[in-house]
Order: structure tokens, then C-alpha cells, then sequence
């Protein structure tokens, strides 16, 4: 199994990111929509969905989402709050997914970069672009690797739930990857990784223009504001289908 296969589905992960910011999720969605001005009723995808915060603020605001991530348990979650316009399935982003279907993809919060081979990033690539029909939307919301490297603490503990989460970070073959040690509540020593590409901007627009996608903004952080390639937390790139 991949590392994400088996991290995602830990009940470990959620426990370690318990303490995410749902407000400022809300809030950067409210900024998203008011930025791409959806057409009442346009059909959504959110891409590694994970256990759908993202994808029900979307349904929330009135239209048609469906959610995918390959985590069994976090759409099993995600599966109790779905409606007639909320609907979420198992699925491995690199393979296609209701082909020419969607107005607009979302794939949010770092949730690409995750492979050992570019080819796989590129079938991803190429699948987000298959779902959308002609004129789509897609937005990729991944951290700005230059400014997480000038801050990126190395070594670091971290208590969840009685447990301390022993965590180390290196740079290594062009990935960020992060060490997870601990001893889970039966005195059971774990351990897991995190790897995640250190992409450009540059090597985006590469990719998903490979996949018929045109990037037409970037913005540095969950306010929307302008994009630095040193400074702001964030990329989030806006692409259309050709």
C-alpha cells in the first residue's frame, strides 16, 4: 500500500489533525465562491474529499457536489451526511471519473503531490481535467513549498488525545517528508509517513496544460490575495478546459 493508503485510513490521522481550522475553511470557501461565481444548481467535484467539510459548505450553498477520495472510512463519514444534491464515492484520483460531466473541481488543502512518480501526478493531472466538461473550472489549492521550507521546523512533539505524536521533517528528492512516531493507546509503537512534492508554479502549468487545462489565476493565501513565489503560504490556482 501506498503511505496515504494507510495514513488516511488510520483513525491516528484524524486524531494528530484534529485541531484544523473549520472557520477558516468556511471562510475560504465563502472567498472561492464569491471570487468564481458558480451559476445556481452547477455540478461540483470535490476531489480528495477526505471526509467532506469542503464538499458540504459547497452543497450548502446550493449545488449539485459529489466527493471522492480513496480513504474507504473517510467517505464511509462522509457518506452519513449525503443528500440528492451531496454524493460521495470511493476513488483513486488518477482514474477517470464521470467523463465531461462537472462545471467545476476542487481539490483543496494540499491534496495532490502525494505520489512517488511523476507519471502518477500526471494521470491525476489528466483525470481532473476528464471530469470537467468544455470551459470547466478546476481549483488546486497546495501549499507554496519555497516559504513552508524557510520555516519548516525540523523536529517537533505534538499531544492529541494522551498521545505524543513524535514528528520529524527532512527535504528529500524533491519531496517534503514527514515522519510520524508514537505509542497509540495499547502501548503500541506506530509509525507513518507523509510525502509530498515540492511543486512549482511553473510545474503545474506544465503539467496541467499537458492535461488541455489553461491556468488564468493564482492566488498566496485564503483571503485571495496576490501570489508571491517566496512569501505566501499558499498557491491556489484557477485553471480552465480548454
Amino acid at each position: 500500500m501506498d503511505w496515504f493508503e494507510n495514513w488516511f485510513d488510520s483513525p491516528f490521522y484524524k486524531i494528530l489533525y484534529n485541531n484544523r481550522d473549520d472557520r477558516e475553511a468556511q471562510k475560504f470557501t465563502d472567498q472561492l465562491i464569491c471570487y468564481l461565481t458558480p451559476p445556481a444548481g452547477s455540478s461540483m467535484l470535490d476531489i480528495a474529499c477526505g471526509e467532506g467539510r469542503f464538499s458540504l459548505q459547497l452543497a450548502e450553498k446550493g449545488y449539485d457536489v459529489t466527493g471522492i477520495d480513496i480513504s474507504a472510512n473517510s467517505i464511509e463519514h462522509a457518506k452519513t451526511h449525503e443528500t440528492n444534491h451531496l454524493h460521495f464515492y470511493v476513488q483513486d484520483m488518477r482514474f477517470p471519473f464521470y467523463i465531461n460531466y462537472f462545471d467545476f473541481a476542487f481539490n483543496f488543502f494540499t491534496s495532490f503531490g502525494y505520489f512517488k512518480y511523476d507519471r502518477d501526478h500526471r494521470m491525476a493531472a489528466r483525470s481532473f481535467a476528464g471530469a470537467l466538461k468544455k470551459g470547466g473550472i478546476l481549483v488546486i489549492d497546495y501549499f507554496n513549498y519555497k516559504n513552508v521550507l524557510k520555516s519548516m521546523v525540523n523536529a517537533a512533539d505534538v499531544e492529541r488525545e494522551e498521545i505524543t505524536f513524535h514528528i520529524t521533517k527532512k527535504f528529500e528528492r524533491k519531496h517534503i517528508i514527514k515522519d510520524i512516531k508514537f505509542t497509540d493507546q495499547q502501548n503500541i509503537a506506530r509509525h507513518f509517513t507523509e510525502s509530498v512534492a515540492t511543486f512549482s508554479l511553473e510545474d503545474f502549468v506544465e503539467m496541467f496544460s499537458a492535461a488541455g487545462l489553461t491556468l488564468i489565476e493564482t492566488f498566496g493565501d485564503y483571503q485571495l490575495a496576490p501570489y508571491h513565489p517566496e512569501d505566501t503560504p499558499r498557491m491556489i490556482m484557477i485553471f480552465k478546459k480548454h
